[in-house]
């Protein structure tokens, strides 16, 4: 019997929590990297996964390391850096990255990865930490054909859907592509809901309208849930992490030689409410927002249409 692969594991947060989790319960030795927030990483530990205090020793006793990071510079520091996963990197070693990343960093690091003999795999994440605990995120994975056929069993732990979109880079650039798309849904149910309130219409009557429609969808329900709703987890998804997406989409555009003039009223509504210090607000309160930029307070709204029904 083939002898089990050894996991790490690094960014043990709200998505990499449920991700390492099924980790583990596939039958896989799991290392995992502590930070601040010790809640998970205990979970973990209670479950039989080991520690470790720097990436460096992580590489030197795994075979794949998956990261969960919020942006390319951290992925960049985790991999270059003096206890980074080069430091201590094995001929061999394979890097899964499921942040969502700006794919121009993915590839330059995939390079220079390539020189110590360490294979980079992109697989950013699709759906929600209710599904990366239940073990059912959709994958769009970025890799060779060898370094997708030797981690894919893994991937599955923590995957109902795998894409192998591509050479490395790909997934990242796939996902971009999808959280562009979401984020300026974001933006156009918000401006709708700031219309139709301003309008005279119940915020509730466009939720009830639309969701049976042709233009329902998964992020609709998500979206309206938080926004309308009162739902405050129904999308837990950083407004800081949606705004820094919407400007990698930017230079992935500009790459590209595309213009992005949607882009570019997306990532002004995304920057603006980070700038004022709502980063920290999931996604679906950017409707309450832009609201406010129109002069309409979309809570009270909400509050006066449960009167009407």
């Amino acid at each position: 019997m083939a002898k089990k692969l050894m996991i790490g594991f690094i960014g043990v947060g709200l998505m990499g929590h449920g991700m390492a989790k099924n980790i583990l319960q596939g039958g896989y030795p799991l290392v995992i990297k502590g930070n601040r927030n010790r809640a998970p990483v205990d979970s973990l530990l209670g479950m039989g996964a080991t520690e470790v205090q720097t990436a460096r020793e992580m590489a030197e006793q795994c075979d794949v390391i998956h990261l969960c990071l919020s942006n390319s510079p951290q992925v960049e520091a985790i991999i270059r850096g003096p206890d980074g996963i080069l430091a201590g990197a094995r001929d061999g070693l394979i890097v899964v990255d499921t942040t969502t990343a700006d794919p121009t960093s993915t590839m330059a690091l995939a390079d220079e990865m390539a020189t110590h003999g360490v294979h980079m795999v992109d697989a950013p994440l699709g759906r929600t930490p209710k599904e990366a605990e239940a073990g059912t995120l959709d994958a769009m994975v970025g890799a060779s054909d060898e370094a997708f056929t030797k981690v894919k069993p893994v991937i599955e732990c923590w995957s109902g859907s795998i894409n192998h979109i591509g050479t490395v880079g790909a997934g990242h650039k796939m996902k971009l592509i999808m959280n562009f798309m979401a984020m300026s849904y974001a933006s156009v149910y918000s401006e709708a809901l700031s219309i139709a309130v301003k309008s005279g219409l119940t915020p509730q009557s466009v939720r009830d309208v639309m969701a049976p429609s042709r233009m329902g969808c998964g992020f609709f329900d998500t979206f309206f849930s938080g926004a309308v709703g009162g739902d405050p987890n129904a999308h837990k998804f950083a407004i800081s992490n949606a705004a820094k997406d919407v400007r990698y989409v930017a230079s992935m555009a500009t790459a590209a030689g595309v213009m992005n003039p949607m882009g570019a009223a997306v990532r002004n509504y995304f920057d603006q409410a980070e700038a004022v210090g709502k980063g920290q607000d999931y996604v679906p309160t950017i409707a309450s927002h832009i609201a406010e930029l129109n002069g309409c307070n979309l809570p009270e709204a909400v509050k006066k249409g449960e009167s009407q029904d």
